[in-house]
């Protein structure tokens, strides 16, 4: 869980760095309290995180990718926040190198991975969701949604280049924004044999234990239930 804090805490800075420190003036910061909350991130770390941002010594973070493929040919993809590219590029490079895997180039592997935007909210009485995706057509959203009838959220999916303009619309129609992201879906699935799922799962948790890393994604083909 601190881990995950942490992580939102550079979140909440580059959204305070980029549109200042008040939620209701800022689209950015607002999807990314309501992420926090999401993760149960207690109301004083949230106000600590943007009070931290603000200060003069407060490190400056940066969006960096990783690209590469770790063992048996499968993608993976590091999405990072840094203070510190020299540090987390070594990072990154030890773990595909312990792992038999190839570090590649930026952008070389984003073919394999469709960038989405990624809204939930609140479902309110009577919505018709067809006429919501109408609305929302204009900004890439598209018409397949997840409803989770036991939470009584929805999760659309559109263009990242519309994210701000899907949000506004969202929050001018009333409805409650639980969470707001990008996210990566892969396009290409590689199949591959349990001993090999979990040398990639390995792999993929030893990423995820720096503190740099936010995310990381792969093409591996989901186990079957």
């Amino acid at each position: 869980m601190a881990k995950t804090f942490t992580k939102i805490g550079k979140q909440i800075a580059i959204a305070v760095k980029a549109g200042g420190p008040e939620p209701d003036m800022n689209p950015a910061l607002r999807a990314c309290i309501a992420n926090a909350k999401r993760e149960n991130m207690p109301k004083d770390n949230i106000e600590r995180a943007i009070k931290n941002a603000m200060g003069k010594d407060h490190a400056d973070y940066k969006e960096v990718n990783y690209e590469g493929y770790g063992p048996h040919g499968v993608a993976i993809f590091v999405e990072t926040l840094t203070d510190n590219t020299t540090r987390t590029v070594g990072d990154v490079r030890s773990v595909f190198n312990k792992f038999s895997g190839n570090l590649g180039t930026q952008g070389s592997l984003s073919f394999l991975f469709d960038h989405k935007a990624v809204f939930t909210f609140k479902k309110k009485d009577g919505l018709d969701m067809d006429e919501l995706i109408l609305d929302l057509i204009d900004f890439g959203v598209e018409d397949e949604f997840d409803e989770d009838e036991e939470t009584g959220e929805v999760t659309i999916y559109g263009d990242p280049s519309s994210f701000s303009a899907i949000q506004k619309h969202l929050e001018a129609d009333g409805f409650e924004v639980t969470g707001a992201e990008f996210t990566r879906i892969p396009n290409d699935l590689k199949d591959v044999t349990p001993e090999q799922r979990e040398a990639i799962d390995k792999m993929v948790e030893r990423l995820e234990d720096f503190d740099d890393v936010q995310t990381v994604y792969t093409n591996m083909k989901p186990a079957e239930e």
